[in-house]
This record gives C-alpha cells, structure tokens and sequence, in this order.
C-alpha cells in the first residue's frame, strides 16, 4: 500500500481553510499578549493584519509558526494542528520574514540563501535564480555588511521564498523598501497568489495594504475587532463618503441651496467651492442633485473612507 503524506492529506482538503485559529491566547502573566483570537484565512488570499505596536500581531505569528506555545486555543495549518507531531514537515511549507532580518555579516547574499536552503531542506539549485528575483544578483558575492537595509530586506525576503512556500507570513516586510522595490514585491506576492500561495502580512504602511489585500483583521490589545475586506469593513464603520466640488464662485450658494434639500449631508467651504459629507446610502441621490447642476459643477471628485480612517475608527 502506498503511504500518503499528513501534508498530502491535508492539501487533499482543498475547501478548507489555509490557517484556523482557534480560541488562541497567550498569557504572561497578568499581560494578555493575544486574547481568544479566532480565524480563517483561505487558500490563495493575502491577508492582512494591522494594529498598534503590541497589539499582538508578531505573538500571532510566532504561534502559527510554532515558536511559541498558546496558553489556550489551537491553530491549523493546511489541517496540520502547529503543536501537533507532523507539524516539523509541514513547516517545512512555511515562509517567514520577521519584522526584524538579522543575517550574518560575513556571509555573502549567496552563502547566506545557501545557508538557509540547507535548513530547510530547500535545493541549493534556487538560491542564484531567487536572489536573482529579488533583484539581488549583482550583489550575490558581496558580503551582508556592504548590504543596505533595502538590501538585506530583499534577502530576507528570498530566504522566505526558498522551497516554494504554501504559506507565507510576512512582518513589516516592506520596511526599507524604496517605491519601486515596494511596487516589485507586491508583483511578486500577486504571482504567488495566481498560484494559491496563501499570504498573511502585517505592515503599518495601510495606504499600501488598502487596495491589495482580499481580507484583512484588525488587532487591537491581543483581540481582533474587525475582520473583512475594506469594503466590508467600510459597511460596518458606516463611515460617510467626501465628495470635493469645483465651482465657480457665483454658483457657491446655488449648490448650497440644492444640496440642502438631501437630509444628512452636511458642507463645508473651501477655496475651490465645497466638500460635502454624506452618508453612503445618499451618495447616488447627492451625485443626482449635482447631476441637475449640469456645467456649474466644474470637477469633483469622491472619496471612500480609506483603512486608515477605518483603522482608527474601530481601534479608538
């Protein structure tokens, strides 16, 4: 009989969750590091995870990856429970890249992926092409301590790709990236997800999160407080819309007056003409009223609620 694999068995689950988290605590003491947490992250999704400094998000990971031990709960992983015997071969299938990258300075880029291949059992074979991708090549024979810290970032970021991750976990990844390396990882992590690479990535830049996660959860003091796409999170906020008007100046108390007849929407004056307030069930009405403005209305434009406003708006 041929035997199957507990990672086989698990991939053969393919409606199942990527990650479960369930009823997840730590404890030190009287300090609740990470308090009840439950949730599922899918297969081929980014997901996000965003929150204050402490909120919990690196004790999170450090569960997932089995670092540390919960005070209480369980978390599966591609139906591999992380305190569970089999969970060695299936970290195996694991990317991280910690918030902190510490490598060894002496070592060269090369040496440094060939270091980490042996550990985890990845072929020496991908380390050149994936510094390579990374867009480390020409540095490969350099030592760590002529690396800049963009450099060292995209190191880190190749060793969590070596032997073609099921799973990655990502803390801060993009810090000390320029804009052009930030616009490349995020390429890359949408190949990864073309190929249902399941991401988890924490990052306090959220104007770069905002329009590239599928879902993401907001953390706060060990708990989650929210969990859904932006959009779904903008629906439970109820946060109301900006719509910036240009007009010409003699046409100001025209568009007050017409405007003032939608209940709920409130103005203000700028230089330029007014930006209204409105709640999102009134929009279409507000953009019918401006409709019937015609050519008074020189330019506007609309403003959803970004994750920053629904990041302090569930967090305070």
């Amino acid at each position: 009989m041929t035997s199957i694999s507990p990672l086989d068995r698990a991939l053969a689950g393919v409606g199942a969750p990527a990650i479960e988290v369930r009823g997840v605590a730590v404890h030190y003491g009287a300090v609740r590091a990470v308090d009840g947490v439950d949730m599922n992250v899918q297969r081929g999704e980014i997901f996000g995870l965003i929150g204050h400094n402490g909120a919990g998000k690196s004790t999170l990971f450090k569960l997932m990856l089995g670092l540390i031990a919960p005070s209480a709960g369980e978390i599966v992983i591609h139906g591999t429970a992380v305190r569970g015997r089999d969970f060695r071969t299936a970290r195996r299938h694991i990317g991280y890249l910690p918030e902190n990258v510490v490598l060894y300075d002496n070592l060269s880029g090369l040496e440094t992926l060939r270091f980490f291949a042996r550990l985890k059992g990845a072929a020496r074979s991908q380390c050149e092409p994936m510094l390579a991708r990374v867009g480390l090549a020409a540095a490969a024979k350099r030592p760590l301590r002529e690396y800049s810290k963009g450099m060292r970032q995209r190191l880190g970021f190749a060793q969590a790709l070596l032997g073609d991750p099921r799973v990655l976990i990502l803390d801060e990844p993009t810090n000390g990236l320029d804009p052009q390396a930030i616009r490349e990882f995020y390429a890359t992590l949408r190949e990864l997800r073309e190929r249902g690479v399941t991401i988890v990535i924490s990052s306090h830049i959220l104007a770069e999160l905002q329009e590239r996660v599928d879902r993401l959860a907001i953390m706060t003091n060990g708990k989650i407080h929210a969990l859904g796409s932006v959009q779904d999170l903008r629906d439970q906020m109820r946060l109301p819309l900006s719509v910036a008007l240009c007009l010409a100046p003699g046409d100001v108390g025209l568009a007050q007056q017409a405007i003032g007849a939608l209940a709920g929407v409130s103005s203000v004056l700028t230089r330029d003409g007014m930006v209204l307030s409105c709640p999102r069930e009134l929009k279409m009405a507000v953009l019918g009223v401006l409709a019937g403005l015609g050519s008074r209305v020189l330019d506007l434009s609309i403003r959803e609620p970004s994750l920053e406003d629904l990041f302090f708006g569930f967090s305070d």
